[in-house]
């Protein structure tokens, strides 16, 4: 099954290799880029400078502040889904032994205090950003709440999180360390509504490759409830949305409208030519194409912002 590579170097030295299969790579690629994209955003929108050394410091100040607060709240999953994940992921350290429950724990608690404390420190924006998207994590995984039971609570977190949290908070924290006022502009709409949508996708198609696991100790997700082929096309048809819906952004000032359409039509091609490849009895096949969605999610932190900026 292929995933997400770990580092050369990590692969050196065992216990880094455990830790970025911890931190879920997909999660820090994908938060990472959403906070350069948004950053790259506030730019494009902004009729002020600051030194580049400035501006810099406050991309790593985020960074360092999201990475921590998104270690904390996958690293909670994994400890609560021990069991599970022996059944759907046994690569993961806890699952497969490379950490143990007392280490996990560590890990888990000294980057929540990190998250915490380095937002803490860089404005309110960055704050509510943070701190909301640690709260509604820690209902997700942790009991006796563990809204990761509910399909639809677990679905509204994910997208509350990744698609409205972050990418306003994340926006007007940037524009206000740009020192313009604190105004969301229609392209971002654009974007947070785009990745609402995409992360729904993302949340109920995920559970298809845990099928087994989560029938096994009861986690009722759409999968379970609704068949794997069902959640299959309603996940497709959301990211169609997605990608048909950017399409009425060209009436938008301030964008590269060749662009836009030129490209979204061309991923939305591709997403359909590899979806009709997708035999959803092989886990394997089902997983890559999970990855493959999540690099377009990837992707579109590249691709709006360079379009912001080409407009």
């Amino acid at each position: 099954m292929r995933r997400f590579s770990s580092p050369s170097s990590t692969r050196r030295f065992p216990w880094l290799s455990a830790f970025w299969k911890f931190a879920r790579p997909h999660t820090v690629i994908g938060t990472s880029l959403s906070a350069v994209g948004l950053m790259i955003m506030a730019l494009a929108h902004s009729h002020s400078s600051i030194p580049l050394l400035e501006l810099a410091g406050t991309l790593a100040g985020v960074l360092l502040a999201c990475l921590c607060g998104n270690l904390y709240i996958v690293g909670l999953n994994q400890l609560e889904d021990v069991a599970i994940d022996r059944v759907n992921k046994p690569h993961l350290p806890l699952a497969s032994g490379e950490f143990t429950q007392r280490q996990g724990q560590i890990i888990v608690a000294v980057t929540g205090l990190l998250a915490l404390g380095l937002s803490a420190g860089q404005g309110w924006f960055l704050i509510a950003t943070v701190w909301s998207s640690l709260l509604i994590g820690t209902a997700y995984s942790l009991p006796p709440i563990r809204l990761k039971r509910f399909p639809v609570w677990a679905a509204l977190c994910i997208f509350s999180v990744r698609g409205a949290i972050v990418n306003l908070g994340l926006f007007l924290h940037f524009n206000q360390r740009l020192g313009n006022p604190p105004q969301i502009p229609a392209t971002v709409w654009v974007l947070t509504l785009f990745v609402v949508v995409f992360t729904v996708a993302i949340a109920i198609f995920k559970d298809i490759p845990d099928l087994e696991g989560d029938r096994r100790y009861q986690i009722s997700t759409f999968t379970v409830q609704l068949g794997a082929q069902t959640v299959f096309r309603l996940a497709l048809g959301l990211l169609t949305v997605c990608y048909l819906g950017m399409l009425a952004a060209i009436f938008l000032p301030g964008l590269n409208l060749v662009w836009l359409g030129v490209s979204h039509l061309l991923l939305l091609g591709w997403l359909w030519w590899r979806s009709a490849q997708v035999d959803l009895g092989s886990k394997a096949e089902v997983a890559r194409f999970y990855q493959l969605i999540w690099k377009l999610f990837f992707l579109e932190y590249l691709l709006f912002p360079l379009i912001c900026l080409l407009g």
